[in-house]
């Protein structure tokens, strides 16, 4: 591993375009995991957890975080961020605080809540990464039963999970967007922990059939794919949180990215490792130069568009992954150089602005719906410092 990063490392000018600000920019990254710190300590002073309500977004002219309660799709990204904070930290008051938040999430496991695929990012999130810390067995039945509520979203005829129950209608049949990808994790995790092994088939059926119908020739997904619920064959590809049906959403695109790395890591199954090259190659192809997406690729006067930084964010903790996983040396070292790019510009300043507690800005939730445009938002910041940490944990393998 020691020469692999260090290749790696050397490599870092000569990849698919140049880091514009990179070298302008300091990623210590001890300074970037202290910043974190600091940022979740200003939240903690914010907000009271007695409520249970989990900072979610920041509006550009807002300085406090907009709170949800524990049903909201987000929920489970602070109390991830606390025990990544813990990790880094060892800090017993940070450890207190992750466990409060964590088991605030307990009533998602009742089968009196009706959940969606959300169940994964609610569940494995905050639990799991619980689990992984403190091997408390209540963490760890907590994941289990969180894998099967979202197994029973599984449509055998289609081969997917549905995403959204509540949307059932002529033009909607049966749902399963992008996302989802992210959620499979929770089920190969629970396949290899106790839980049975239809999770891990259910999990492969569901990438293989995405993979089949969610994308277009160029490697670019639909954020919604619509199936029919009696035979199971594809209706339509369509948007809810992109430009067009037809656009390159970059969140959408970054699931894309981060889904299948994960799923080939879970099943080393070289068509996921092949897939996860294609949809990663057109995403970075398409990047502007300081390597942070602007929120759909196809949007018009693209310059005035805001950006994504948690498309970012998202995608550079899975090239870390997917550098690591590579067979193609070639493709390793231009991953890991595009990951550290995004890394790079993601610490400047131009993400950060320390009146806030949030660790990024630029974040864009839902443009057509028109919320959370150039915020600070909880997922952006979750997945910013497990890239911190990916990072830091390869480089202390390459000592």
């Amino acid at each position: 591993m020691k020469l692999k990063l260090s290749l790696l490392l050397l490599s870092i000018n000569f990849g698919l375009k140049t880091c514009v600000f990179a070298d302008t920019i300091d990623f210590n990254i001890d300074k970037q995991l202290d910043y974190c710190d600091v940022q979740i300590k200003k939240t903690l002073k914010s907000i009271s957890s007695d409520s249970c309500l989990m900072p979610r977004s920041i509006e550009p002219n807002q300085k406090n975080w907009n709170t949800v309660d524990i049903y909201d799709w987000t929920s489970g990204f602070w109390p991830g961020i606390l025990w990544y904070d813990y990790e880094e930290t060892h800090n017993k008051s940070i450890e207190v605080k992750a466990t409060e938040y964590t088991e605030c999430l307990f009533p998602l496991l009742s089968y009196e809540h009706k959940n969606d695929h959300d169940i994964g990012f609610q569940i494995f999130c905050s639990f799991g990464n619980a689990y992984r810390l403190t091997k408390n067995n209540a963490y760890k039945k907590a994941i289990l039963i969180g894998a099967n509520k979202l197994a029973s979203l599984y449509n055998p005829k289609v081969g997917t999970i549905l995403s959204w129950p509540w949307i059932k209608n002529k033009a909607w049949p049966y749902n399963t967007i992008m996302d989802n990808m992210m959620n499979l994790e929770i089920l190969f995790w629970a396949a290899r922990n106790g839980g049975s092994h239809d999770l891990y088939d259910i999990a492969v059926s569901h990438a293989t059939v995405t993979m089949k119908n969610s994308f277009r020739k160029d490697g670019g997904n639909y954020h919604v794919a619509v199936y029919d619920t009696i035979d199971g064959h594809f209706i339509k590809g369509v948007t809810n949180q992109g430009y067009s049906d037809n656009s390159l959403w970059a969140r959408g695109q970054a699931w894309a990215i981060y889904g299948y790395t994960m799923v080939y890591r879970e099943t080393r199954d070289k068509v996921f490792l092949r897939f996860a090259e294609k949809v990663t190659n057109l995403y970075l192809r398409r990047l502007p130069a300081d390597y942070i997406p602007y929120w759909d690729f196809d949007a018009p006067d693209l310059l005035k568009q805001p950006k994504d930084a948690s498309a970012a964010a998202i995608t550079a903790a899975a090239l870390l992954e997917l550098s690591t996983l590579e067979d193609n040396a070639r493709l390793a070292k231009k991953y890991f150089n595009a990951s550290i790019c995004m890394l790079k510009e993601l610490s400047s300043k131009r993400y950060r602005d320390k009146g806030k507690p949030s660790f990024l800005l630029h974040s864009t939730g839902n443009y057509p719906a028109k919320y959370e445009i150039d915020a600070s938002i909880n997922y952006a910041d979750y997945y910013y410092i497990q890239a911190l940490l990916r990072y830091k944990e390869m480089l202390k393998r390459s000592e």
